[in-house]
Protein backbone atom coordinates (compact mmCIF):
# COMPACT_ATOMS: atom_id res chain seq x y z
CA UNK A 1 0.00 0.00 0.00
CA UNK A 2 1.82 3.51 -1.27
CA UNK A 3 1.05 6.07 1.44
CA UNK A 4 -0.52 9.46 0.89
CA UNK A 5 0.29 13.03 1.32
CA UNK A 6 -2.44 15.39 2.61
CA UNK A 7 -2.77 18.82 1.65
CA UNK A 8 -6.11 20.84 1.84
CA UNK A 9 -8.70 18.24 2.06
CA UNK A 10 -6.76 16.08 -0.93
CA UNK A 11 -5.20 12.39 0.12
CA UNK A 12 -2.37 12.09 -3.04
CA UNK A 13 -0.83 8.69 -3.19
CA UNK A 14 3.29 9.51 -2.61
CA UNK A 15 4.20 8.00 -5.81
CA UNK A 16 3.08 8.12 -9.00
CA UNK A 17 3.07 7.10 -12.14
CA UNK A 18 4.50 9.88 -14.76
CA UNK A 19 3.83 9.42 -18.38
CA UNK A 20 5.95 12.65 -20.29
CA UNK A 21 7.09 10.92 -23.49
CA UNK A 22 5.37 7.74 -23.69
CA UNK A 23 2.52 7.22 -26.63
CA UNK A 24 1.01 4.85 -28.29
CA UNK A 25 0.42 0.81 -27.39
CA UNK A 26 4.21 1.47 -25.24
CA UNK A 27 1.71 4.02 -22.99
CA UNK A 28 -0.84 2.01 -22.70
CA UNK A 29 0.95 -1.40 -21.35
CA UNK A 30 3.12 0.65 -18.95
CA UNK A 31 0.14 2.18 -17.58
CA UNK A 32 -1.48 -1.20 -17.59
CA UNK A 33 1.80 -2.57 -15.82
CA UNK A 34 1.93 0.14 -13.62
CA UNK A 35 -1.45 -0.49 -12.23
CA UNK A 36 -1.26 -4.08 -11.89
CA UNK A 37 2.31 -3.37 -9.81
CA UNK A 38 0.39 -1.14 -7.34
CA UNK A 39 0.81 1.69 -8.40
CA UNK A 40 -2.33 3.85 -7.78
CA UNK A 41 -1.56 7.43 -9.41
CA UNK A 42 -0.92 8.53 -13.02
CA UNK A 43 0.49 11.68 -14.00
CA UNK A 44 -0.92 13.22 -17.43
CA UNK A 45 -1.43 16.18 -19.46
CA UNK A 46 -2.92 17.84 -22.50
CA UNK A 47 0.29 18.37 -24.13
CA UNK A 48 1.59 15.33 -23.46
CA UNK A 49 -0.27 13.60 -26.41
CA UNK A 50 -1.43 10.47 -24.48
CA UNK A 51 -4.26 11.31 -22.70
CA UNK A 52 -6.22 8.52 -24.57
CA UNK A 53 -3.45 6.10 -23.91
CA UNK A 54 -3.19 6.71 -20.34
CA UNK A 55 -7.44 5.96 -20.06
CA UNK A 56 -7.16 3.32 -22.11
CA UNK A 57 -4.05 1.24 -19.86
CA UNK A 58 -6.30 2.17 -16.31
CA UNK A 59 -9.30 0.27 -18.36
CA UNK A 60 -6.86 -2.72 -19.41
CA UNK A 61 -5.54 -2.98 -16.06
CA UNK A 62 -8.40 -4.24 -14.04
CA UNK A 63 -8.02 -1.73 -11.33
CA UNK A 64 -11.17 0.43 -10.37
CA UNK A 65 -11.15 3.84 -11.78
CA UNK A 66 -12.25 5.14 -8.16
CA UNK A 67 -8.92 3.42 -6.71
CA UNK A 68 -6.81 5.50 -9.12
CA UNK A 69 -5.58 9.19 -8.63
CA UNK A 70 -5.26 10.66 -12.20
CA UNK A 71 -3.67 14.26 -12.49
CA UNK A 72 -4.02 15.93 -16.12
CA UNK A 73 -3.08 19.49 -16.86
CA UNK A 74 -3.84 22.39 -19.29
CA UNK A 75 -0.90 23.79 -21.22
CA UNK A 76 -0.10 27.58 -20.65
CA UNK A 77 -1.79 28.35 -24.34
CA UNK A 78 -5.00 27.31 -23.39
CA UNK A 79 -5.44 29.50 -20.35
CA UNK A 80 -7.79 32.05 -21.47
CA UNK A 81 -11.36 30.85 -20.24
CA UNK A 82 -12.72 29.70 -23.02
CA UNK A 83 -9.74 27.85 -24.09
CA UNK A 84 -9.60 26.53 -20.81
CA UNK A 85 -12.76 24.74 -20.82
CA UNK A 86 -12.37 23.35 -24.06
CA UNK A 87 -8.87 22.07 -22.84
CA UNK A 88 -10.79 20.13 -19.69
CA UNK A 89 -13.66 19.08 -21.49
CA UNK A 90 -10.93 17.25 -23.96
CA UNK A 91 -8.81 15.95 -21.61
CA UNK A 92 -12.18 14.09 -20.04
CA UNK A 93 -13.17 12.80 -23.38
CA UNK A 94 -9.55 11.42 -24.54
CA UNK A 95 -9.54 9.60 -20.74
CA UNK A 96 -13.06 8.28 -21.18
CA UNK A 97 -13.70 9.64 -17.51
CA UNK A 98 -16.17 11.76 -15.81
CA UNK A 99 -13.24 13.83 -14.02
CA UNK A 100 -10.26 13.99 -12.45
CA UNK A 101 -8.81 13.78 -9.28
CA UNK A 102 -6.07 16.91 -9.88
CA UNK A 103 -6.19 19.57 -12.95
CA UNK A 104 -3.33 21.47 -13.04
CA UNK A 105 -2.25 24.86 -14.98
CA UNK A 106 0.66 22.91 -16.43
CA UNK A 107 2.71 26.41 -16.55
CA UNK A 108 1.90 30.24 -16.08
CA UNK A 109 1.15 32.35 -19.33
CA UNK A 110 3.42 35.04 -19.92
CA UNK A 111 0.29 37.08 -21.50
CA UNK A 112 -2.90 35.58 -19.78
CA UNK A 113 -2.92 36.99 -16.26
CA UNK A 114 -3.98 34.77 -13.73
CA UNK A 115 -7.41 36.69 -12.68
CA UNK A 116 -8.65 35.36 -15.63
CA UNK A 117 -7.16 31.41 -15.37
CA UNK A 118 -8.28 31.09 -11.61
CA UNK A 119 -11.77 31.18 -12.30
CA UNK A 120 -11.73 29.06 -14.76
CA UNK A 121 -9.78 26.44 -12.66
CA UNK A 122 -12.01 26.60 -9.00
CA UNK A 123 -15.25 26.00 -11.93
CA UNK A 124 -13.99 22.74 -12.40
CA UNK A 125 -13.75 22.13 -9.00
CA UNK A 126 -17.17 23.48 -8.62
CA UNK A 127 -18.86 22.18 -11.10
CA UNK A 128 -17.00 18.29 -10.66
CA UNK A 129 -14.89 17.90 -13.08
CA UNK A 130 -11.96 17.45 -11.34
CA UNK A 131 -11.85 16.89 -7.51
CA UNK A 132 -9.00 18.81 -6.53
CA UNK A 133 -7.18 21.55 -8.46
CA UNK A 134 -3.57 23.20 -8.41
CA UNK A 135 -0.75 24.52 -10.42
CA UNK A 136 2.57 23.59 -11.62
CA UNK A 137 5.94 25.18 -12.36
CA UNK A 138 4.66 28.23 -10.38
CA UNK A 139 7.47 30.86 -8.48
CA UNK A 140 7.13 32.11 -5.36
CA UNK A 141 5.12 35.69 -7.00
CA UNK A 142 2.87 33.42 -8.74
CA UNK A 143 2.06 31.30 -5.92
CA UNK A 144 1.22 33.52 -3.72
CA UNK A 145 -1.20 35.31 -6.59
CA UNK A 146 -3.25 31.91 -7.51
CA UNK A 147 -3.75 31.55 -3.80
CA UNK A 148 -4.81 35.08 -3.56
CA UNK A 149 -7.09 34.37 -6.33
CA UNK A 150 -8.20 31.09 -5.45
CA UNK A 151 -11.80 30.25 -4.01
CA UNK A 152 -11.27 26.78 -4.03
CA UNK A 153 -8.49 25.35 -2.10
CA UNK A 154 -5.01 24.87 -3.96
CA UNK A 155 -3.47 21.42 -3.11
CA UNK A 156 0.01 21.04 -4.92
CA UNK A 157 2.76 22.87 -7.13
CA UNK A 158 4.15 20.29 -9.72
CA UNK A 159 7.92 21.14 -9.62
CA UNK A 160 11.08 20.13 -10.45
CA UNK A 161 12.90 18.48 -7.67
CA UNK A 162 15.42 16.30 -7.41
CA UNK A 163 18.72 16.47 -5.22
CA UNK A 164 20.78 18.40 -6.99
CA UNK A 165 18.06 21.88 -7.26
CA UNK A 166 17.38 24.13 -4.10
CA UNK A 167 13.39 24.60 -4.61
CA UNK A 168 13.58 25.19 -0.22
CA UNK A 169 11.72 28.71 -1.03
CA UNK A 170 8.75 27.08 -2.82
CA UNK A 171 8.37 24.33 -0.83
CA UNK A 172 8.39 26.19 2.26
CA UNK A 173 5.76 28.73 0.96
CA UNK A 174 3.68 25.35 -0.77
CA UNK A 175 3.79 24.32 3.20
CA UNK A 176 2.87 28.13 4.31
CA UNK A 177 -0.44 27.15 2.47
CA UNK A 178 -1.06 23.55 3.11
CA UNK A 179 -0.39 22.84 0.12
CA UNK A 180 1.76 19.92 -0.83
CA UNK A 181 4.50 20.08 -3.32
CA UNK A 182 4.79 16.97 -6.22
CA UNK A 183 8.34 16.50 -7.60
CA UNK A 184 8.65 16.07 -11.77
CA UNK A 185 12.01 14.93 -12.96
CA UNK A 186 12.77 13.05 -9.45
CA UNK A 187 15.60 11.85 -10.87
CA UNK A 188 17.09 14.64 -13.13
CA UNK A 189 16.78 12.84 -15.93
CA UNK A 190 19.38 10.24 -15.83
CA UNK A 191 21.61 12.45 -13.90
CA UNK A 192 20.61 10.45 -10.44
CA UNK A 193 21.59 6.62 -11.48
CA UNK A 194 25.36 7.12 -12.05
CA UNK A 195 26.07 9.22 -8.39
CA UNK A 196 28.67 8.22 -6.49
CA UNK A 197 27.29 10.13 -3.39
CA UNK A 198 24.02 8.25 -4.03
CA UNK A 199 25.13 4.83 -5.08
CA UNK A 200 27.27 4.78 -1.60
CA UNK A 201 24.22 5.12 0.50
CA UNK A 202 22.02 3.02 -1.66
CA UNK A 203 24.90 0.13 -1.09
CA UNK A 204 24.45 0.24 2.58
CA UNK A 205 20.11 -0.39 2.20
CA UNK A 206 20.53 -2.48 -0.20
CA UNK A 207 18.95 -0.17 -2.73
CA UNK A 208 19.84 1.35 -5.74
CA UNK A 209 20.98 5.10 -6.61
CA UNK A 210 17.48 6.00 -7.70
CA UNK A 211 15.67 4.23 -5.01
CA UNK A 212 17.90 6.31 -2.40
CA UNK A 213 16.54 9.17 -4.54
CA UNK A 214 13.10 9.00 -4.43
CA UNK A 215 13.31 8.20 -0.42
CA UNK A 216 14.71 11.45 -0.07
CA UNK A 217 11.90 13.13 -1.79
CA UNK A 218 9.49 10.80 -0.06
CA UNK A 219 10.91 10.92 3.19
CA UNK A 220 10.39 14.41 3.12
CA UNK A 221 6.36 14.65 2.48
CA UNK A 222 6.70 15.38 -1.37
CA UNK A 223 4.71 13.48 -3.94
CA UNK A 224 6.91 11.79 -6.51
CA UNK A 225 6.25 11.04 -10.41
CA UNK A 226 9.27 9.10 -12.06
CA UNK A 227 8.55 8.38 -15.39
CA UNK A 228 9.74 4.76 -17.01
CA UNK A 229 9.55 3.38 -20.29
CA UNK A 230 10.97 -0.19 -19.09
CA UNK A 231 8.64 -2.22 -16.83
CA UNK A 232 11.44 -3.54 -14.27
CA UNK A 233 12.00 0.25 -13.40
CA UNK A 234 8.47 0.66 -12.35
CA UNK A 235 9.00 -2.15 -10.01
CA UNK A 236 12.24 -0.79 -8.82
CA UNK A 237 10.66 2.98 -8.39
CA UNK A 238 7.77 1.60 -6.05
CA UNK A 239 10.39 -0.04 -3.90
CA UNK A 240 11.37 2.75 -1.45
CA UNK A 241 8.71 1.84 1.20
CA UNK A 242 10.48 -0.77 2.84
CA UNK A 243 13.64 1.64 4.17
CA UNK A 244 14.24 4.87 5.93
CA UNK A 245 17.53 7.11 5.34
CA UNK A 246 19.12 8.78 8.60
CA UNK A 247 19.34 12.36 9.52
CA UNK A 248 23.22 11.95 8.08
CA UNK A 249 21.93 10.34 4.92
CA UNK A 250 18.91 13.05 4.44
CA UNK A 251 21.93 15.69 5.30
CA UNK A 252 24.30 14.53 2.84
CA UNK A 253 21.98 14.10 -0.23
CA UNK A 254 20.87 17.65 0.81
CA UNK A 255 24.30 19.39 0.16
CA UNK A 256 24.44 17.83 -3.58
CA UNK A 257 22.41 20.57 -4.30
CA UNK A 258 24.13 23.24 -6.97
CA UNK A 259 23.65 26.49 -8.88
CA UNK A 260 22.20 26.00 -12.42
CA UNK A 261 21.31 22.51 -11.63
CA UNK A 262 17.67 22.94 -13.80
CA UNK A 263 17.28 20.53 -16.33
CA UNK A 264 13.83 21.44 -17.36
CA UNK A 265 13.78 25.29 -18.69
CA UNK A 266 11.70 25.82 -21.63
CA UNK A 267 11.53 29.34 -23.35
CA UNK A 268 7.98 30.00 -22.00
CA UNK A 269 8.73 28.90 -18.08
CA UNK A 270 8.92 31.74 -15.85
CA UNK A 271 11.54 33.77 -14.05
CA UNK A 272 12.77 31.50 -11.57
CA UNK A 273 13.57 32.11 -8.37
CA UNK A 274 16.19 30.31 -8.10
Amino acid sequence: MIPSVEANGARIPTLGFGTLTLKGDPCVSQVATALRLGYRHLDTGERYGNEAEVGEGLRASGVDRNDVWITTKVYWDKLAPGDFEKSVEGSLERLKVPWVDLLLIHWPSKTVPLADTMPALCRAKKDGRARHIGVANFTLPLLEEAVRLATEPLVTNQIEVHPYIDQSKVIAACRRHGMSVTAYCPLARGKVPGDPVLSGIGQRHGKTASQVALRWLVQQGIVVIPRSSKPERLAENLAVFDFALSDAEMAEIAALKRPDSRVVNPPHAPKWDA
